[in-house]
């Protein structure tokens, strides 16, 4: 009994809650469709693709800091990628990469104005969306006169990152578990986990314990700017094509992904695993209205509610957690930023997943 209570004091454990909600829920009003390899691969790929970008945007909201400039990311590295291969006609060993390094050194800028300015990372990264955005569109009517660049990617590129595993699941999900393991290996095992555990819970205290809190903000930018662009160059691999348009969803998608899955817009508090759960949530809601008879049209009103229950249920386990939760060999976030610059990496996890 004791482990169970354990559990449902766990980030994750309202997200996995979601995720067996909404599938038994649209398995039984969507039958027999819902159910199918078809649409079951339908809603796995688009998880799979939303966390790739929102397993490192989970680690710059845990650290109590947002990116809204992701969508414009992954464009601009799509855009890169396609005008470096498709009209220059350079090898992907070049054009790939270059995409990914794109959107990390916009990661890179976001992160030092935020650092140097102390200017709200909301402002600053909304600023930059729109500078990113612009720079594309005009740099790609000047070089195609269009907003679309086609291109034939490599087949190594296309059996790697844009193809298929099998029937109608991509290679986008063996990605995402790549990154599920190296997200949850840094913010676990690492010093630096730990880290973006105690600036999201008190970042006055962290600077205090020692902590490279500027060092460590516009890594995780340039993080978050890594899995825009990794999404960006395996967009443009599975359809052969990138538009300056691209991504403009994903902003919005991953923090309603990152939300349900147990992370806090107030830093600090959250986990991997829930992220995972909540991308699978997502993805059942969006998939799974239209295998219904009710039609795509109350797609954005079920996902809206369920956010607003994510957020209202996430937030009352967090204070059951945080009001029965401790031991006396448990400390807060705050009484373990002095330990956070420690060798010992578990601190702020026990404080956090009681």
């Amino acid at each position: 009994m004791d482990r169970f209570t354990a559990l449902t004091r766990r980030p994750e454990f309202a997200a996995l809650m979601g995720t067996v909600v909404v599938y038994v829920f649209f398995a039984w009003f969507g039958r027999p469709i819902f159910t199918t390899v078809l649409v079951t691969g339908g809603w796995v790929n688009v998880a799979a693709e939303l966390a790739i970008v929102a397993l490192p945007i989970a680690l710059v909201m845990i650290s109590g800091q947002l990116d809204l400039s992701v969508g414009a990311n992954i464009a601009a590295a799509g855009i890169t990628y396609a005008l470096l291969c498709g009209h220059f006609e350079l090898p992907d060993v070049i054009g790939l990469p270059a995409g990914i390094l794109v959107a990390v050194f916009f990661g890179l800028v976001n992160g030092l104005i935020v650092t140097k300015t102390r200017v709200s990372s909301f402002i600053v990264t909304l600023a930059m969306a729109f500078f990113i955005r612009g720079l594309i569109f005009g740099v790609t009517k000047l070089i195609v006169d269009n907003v679309q660049v086609a291109v034939e990617v490599a087949p190594w590129v296309k059996n790697t990152l844009g193809g298929r595993i099998y029937l109608s699941y991509e290679n986008a999900i063996y990605v995402a578990i790549i990154m599920a393991i190296i997200v949850s290996w840094i913010l676990y095992k690492t010093v630096f986990g730990n880290w973006v555990f105690a600036i999201g819970g008190d970042e006055v205290s962290a600077r205090a314990a020692g902590i490279p809190v500027d060092r460590a903000t516009i890594l995780l930018f340039m993080g978050s700017g890594f899995g825009a662009g990794l999404f960006g160059v395996i967009s443009v691999a599975l359809y052969g094509s990138a538009q300056v348009s691209s991504g403009q969803d994903k902003v919005f998608y991953t923090i309603i992904a990152v939300v349900i899955g147990g992370v806090l817009l107030t830093g600090g508090y959250g986990s991997t695993i829930g992220v995972i759960f909540g991308c699978l949530t997502f993805a059942i809601v969006t998939t799974g209205v239209n295998s219904t008879d009710w039609g795509g049209d109350w797609s954005l009103l079920i996902i809206g509610i369920l956010l607003l229950v994510a957020v209202l249920t996430n937030t009352w386990f967090r204070k059951a957690a945080l009001s029965t939760g401790r031991t006396k060999s448990t400390p807060t976030n705050v009484e373990a930023d002095d330990a956070a610059v420690s060798d010992d990496t578990t601190v702020n996890k026990e404080a956090n997943y009681a």
